[in-house]
């Protein structure tokens, strides 16, 4: 389980739709504020997911070989196959420009509440099911299980903590850099959602297929 938090977590982070979304929020007139909703929102939503399975479980995974471990496994499969053949579906598009989204022009206006929401639109809702259908495997009676969840949610939100802190304490510097990194992300966008969507997919597909045949 701890191993398959910490690659979804870690496609989770370094995913660029939700990147660039939080940069142009910092972006803003209120910047931090605003991208303090996002991330709290971000962070909420990881949290209510995994909270929602362990009630489900009651904190107990189900037996090896059961109808719902099966399940479980089954999902995160069909997840892995369908990021594979995702990623292989936009590998073999042609390219395509991508210029601001249409609300960057309303930025300035924007409240925490549309912040909040953006947060839950642009959230990678595969690669957080594949973490619901993992934390399944979650035994809450010890230390370490709860240690896993709670760093495959700061995991999964680790890149908008560094920017959020990094605009907190320089933010003339943060504007400059960050913006840059928008820039770039914009220009190498297909082959991040690519190559993320392929790793994550073959790593989700091979490790289910184990777990099945095991």
């Amino acid at each position: 389980m701890v191993l398959d938090l910490l690659v979804i977590g870690t496609a989770i982070t370094l995913g660029p739709l939700h990147n660039s979304a939080f940069i142009l929020l910092l972006s803003a007139r209120r910047g931090v504020r605003l991208g303090l909703a996002f991330l709290l929102s971000w962070l909420a939503n990881l949290i209510a997911v995994v909270a929602v399975v362990v009630l489900l479980t009651g904190g107990q995974p189900p037996a090896r070989h059961s109808a719902p471990s099966t399940a479980g496994i089954a999902a995160k499969l069909a997840i892995g196959v369908a990021l594979v053949l995702y990623g292989a579906h936009r590998r073999r598009r042609p390219p395509r420009p991508h210029g601001p989204p249409r609300w960057a022009a309303r930025i300035d206006n924007a409240s925490w509440i549309s912040a909040a929401g953006l947060a839950w639109l642009v959230q990678p809702w595969a690669l957080v099911g594949a973490g619901a259908a993992t934390v399944l495997e979650a035994h809450l009676s010890t230390v370490g299980d709860w240690l896993a969840l709670t760093g495959y949610c700061l995991l999964a939100t680790l890149s908008l903590i560094v920017m959020e802190m990094y605009a907190v304490w320089a933010p003339a510097a943060a504007g400059a850099r960050l913006n840059a990194l928008r820039t770039w992300l914009g220009g190498h966008q297909e082959q991040l959602i690519v190559t993320l969507s392929l790793l994550a997919g073959l790593w989700l597909t091979g490790a289910s297929i184990f777990e099945l045949v095991s």
